[in-house]
């Protein structure tokens, strides 16, 4: 799957010439299996994401999905606020449990950014971030079946990131998976047009792009994570 915030990042990172494909190779001992699976990935974005990302585009206005990307950010926010606490990082631990309250209140349950017009400026932490802070090495390079490029690493810190999203305690399985899936719709319509952007080899443009943009904001470094506006 492509995301609009790797393939922006990474096209950032090539144009200030901090890209090293050859040293990043060594972090994909599994590439045959990772390249399948990249393939299923992107026969299932063809035929299935990207048409409803397209339609949704079309049907939905663009304020609210806006409202539908701001809904699922609020809701980020609480495991951001999870990992800022475990980095001790407890100025944005404040910022973003506000950010949280702001947005579920005056936001409306998050469907208004009151918190960003305040001041209140969205990060981004996870689990993986968290255990690369901890001093835990990444591990050879994964492609997940249907979420796309990640690491040993990231693939757990995944796993902890999904217990901690509200979503996963939506107790009605229709309502949740249809959550699920409209969360990675409006992701894929972020991202719509990015794709003809990408150059050469797709897998390995978004595996560097992927570990580029992970070894950046795991190591803090001058990140924004403006790209899914585009």
């Amino acid at each position: 799957m492509i995301t609009a915030r790797f393939v922006a990042f990474f096209l950032l990172l090539h144009g200030a010439g901090f890209v090293a494909t050859a040293a990043n190779a060594d972090s994909d001992p599994w590439e045959p299996v990772n390249r399948r699976i990249f393939v299923f990935n992107e026969t299932l974005d063809t035929y299935a994401l990207k048409p409803l990302s397209v339609s949704y585009a079309r049907v939905v206005p663009a304020p609210a999905r806006t409202s539908v990307r701001n809904f699922f950010y609020n809701l980020n926010d609480i495991n951001v606020f999870i990992n800022d606490v475990l980095q001790m990082k407890l100025a944005d631990a404040a910022s973003d449990s506000g950010r949280f309250v702001v947005n579920t209140t005056a936001g409306v349950g998050g469907l208004f950014d009151v918190a960003s017009r305040l001041g209140l400026e969205r990060n981004q932490e996870d689990f993986g971030q968290t255990f690369g802070a901890w001093g835990l090495e990444p591990g050879p390079y994964l492609m997940l079946p249907l979420f796309g490029p990640s690491s040993v690493r990231d693939a757990i810190g995944f796993v902890l990131d999904t217990l901690t999203n509200p979503l996963s305690y939506v107790d009605k399985v229709a309502a949740r998976n249809g959550l699920l899936l409209l969360r990675q719709i409006q992701v894929r319509t972020d991202s719509a047009g990015l794709e003809d952007m990408m150059m050469g080899d797709h897998y390995l443009f978004l595996r560097e792009g992927y570990l580029q943009q992970r070894a950046f904001v795991t190591s803090d470094g001058e990140y924004y994570d403006d790209f899914d506006d585009f």
